[in-house]
């Protein structure tokens, strides 16, 4: 219980430092274009069998059902509404989160945290607060290109190896999808990108016992992540479907 709300007051301060000012741009910027280089193309080359697999578990379903011409809005829903951001986020929590937990780590041990406060410098609002607005920025933009991806592979494997009708592929999509599927699938990719900076952040500012201590921390940040993400993911997604109406419904 303590370790969680010394979590929430970091996170607390962390996400106050995003209003302060002066900005931190040029740290921004870097670690934006620093997650991103090592997030793209795992995000992409994952995206495409994810979406694959998509399509043909619910191709084969609807089949069996006798609703094939509601494959195409089944398919592309899973992947913006949930496939979508799930890959962002374990992409994210993986590649830049890990990343940002050794750099702060090796910075903890080093003492250079200890070095900046000294000099009057709040290592929140000088490095915490940049990675969590670039990891925020890169989780919603990566989403977009995982989302497309992902629904231009299960198009493919849908019309291509299982033979389905690209126009009503397309036409259900148009029934039963709504602008606030979308909006949903942004959001939760938000919300897990600043999740993710966060829980890396603090684990790395934490840690304790020279470079094995980072490596550890390192690990924990990984897996408290993927265990938050997918809670997140629940109570959003739950909660989406109190508030929206469903089309069709």
């Amino acid at each position: 219980m303590r370790a969680t709300g010394l979590f929430f007051a970091f996170a607390l301060d962390a996400l106050r430092g995003l209003l302060r000012r002066p900005w931190q741009v040029r740290e921004f910027v870097q670690q934006a274009w620093f997650v991103s280089s090592v997030s793209i193309l795992p995000a992409a080359l994952v995206s495409v069998p994810f979406g694959a697999v998509i399509a043909l578990q619910l191709g084969s379903l609807v089949r069996q059902l006798g609703a094939q011409s509601f494959t195409g809005a089944a398919s592309v829903l899973a992947v913006v509404r949930e496939a979508g951001p799930i890959v962002t986020a374990l992409i994210i929590a993986g590649a830049g989160g890990s990343a940002i937990c050794a750099d702060l780590g090796a910075r903890k041990i080093r003492e250079e945290l200890d070095a900046m406060q000294v000099l009057g410098i709040d290592p929140l609002h000088r490095l915490v607060a940049p990675r969590i607005a670039a990891t925020m920025l890169v989780a919603v933009l990566l989403n977009g290109l995982v989302s497309v991806v992902g629904v231009a592979g299960g198009y493919f494997f849908n019309v291509v190896l299982q033979h389905g009708t690209p126009g009503a592929y397309l036409a259900s999509f148009q029934a039963l999808g709504q602008l606030p599927d979308l909006v949903v699938g942004e959001l939760k990719a938000l919300i897990f990108g600043a999740v993710a900076a966060l829980v890396a952040s603090y684990k790395g500012m934490t840690a304790k016992g020279g470079p094995k201590g980072v490596g550890d921390a390192v690990n924990h940040s990984v897996v408290i992540t993927f265990m938050l993400l997918f809670a997140l993911n629940f109570v959003i997604t739950a909660v989406y479907f109190q508030i929206v109406p469903q089309k069709g419904s």
